[in-house]
């Protein structure tokens, strides 16, 4: 059996990746540093805010220009959005301009930790999905939440690790594996608080299917060998959880059995 041999099974809206690392592309310190990062990363899914390009500076073209020839998959959202009908009318632009139906969406409900509008989500996601959108919903670890999300015909979950740009990893663990544990069938990717790719590897070995992340690569001092330091956890992680981790135990328990050895080296 090759143990090595890449697993296939990563799949969203029917479309199957390789990678389960989405990046995005906003914060870098130039279009360069950007494209290096997106290598780096092995990523085939990318986001990109219609809000946050700079029509001066000419920046979203160069970032467009990189996402088309990298053939990664365009993940359009609608950050900065706080209302129902705005974010309903940005990913209708996203779509027109972008030419694809997925998009990230987000309504967001408070300004200072920029949580999610819970009802404004589900909302908007019920909106969209009937307009034909594949919609990957950013929003809380809240279980309730999240089945509602399902109600409306959403088939891919992204609940936040912690606050977006925060760097604080995974905050709410029981809540999280609360979600893994009772939907166990829907993909689930940790969007947004990750920090370190050690907190990507936890998350992975709960048993997540992917990781989005932007903050933490794109203000890292070497954003492309972040990019490359938080692939390798995620693989890392996902294989980690399939392997199966050994149970925790309150007691130690020696790993080099007494059977065999000498008779003075045995209790």
């Amino acid at each position: 059996m090759n143990y090595n041999k890449p697993e296939k099974d990563f799949t969203l809206y029917g479309e199957t990746f390789s990678s389960r690392f989405l990046l995005g592309t906003a914060l870098y310190a130039s279009p360069q540093l950007m494209r290096d990062s997106i290598i780096q990363s092995r990523c085939e899914i990318v986001t990109l805010g219609l809000r946050r390009q700079n029509p001066a500076n000419r920046d979203g073209d160069a970032i467009w220009q990189f996402i088309q020839e990298s053939g990664c998959r365009l993940l359009p959202n609608t950050a900065g959005c706080k209302s129902v009908k705005e974010a309903v009318t940005l990913a209708e632009m996203s779509r027109e301009i972008f030419n694809t139906d997925w998009i990230k969406l987000e309504v967001i409900g408070d300004d200072y930790n920029l949580q999610p509008d819970p009802f404004g989500l589900v909302e908007a996601s019920e909106i969209l999905i009937k307009k034909g959108f594949k919609v990957l919903p950013y929003c809380t670890d809240d279980l309730i939440l999240c089945k509602r999300l399902l109600d409306v015909g959403c088939e891919v979950l992204m609940p936040w690790g912690a606050p977006i740009g925060t760097g604080q990893g995974l905050l709410n663990r029981y809540n999280l594996r609360t979600l893994r544990e009772r939907i166990k069938d829907v993909p689930m990717i940790i969007d947004a608080g990750l920090g370190a790719p050690s907190q990507a590897a936890e998350a992975m070995e709960m048993g997540f299917d992917g990781i989005l992340l932007n903050t933490a690569v794109a203000k890292a001092l070497n954003p492309p060998m972040m990019a490359e330091a938080f692939g390798d956890a995620i693989d890392a992680g996902r294989k980690a959880y399939k392997a199966g981790l050994m149970q925790k135990r309150q007691t130690a328990s020696p790993s080099t059995p007494t059977i065999g050895q000498p008779f003075w080296h045995q209790q």
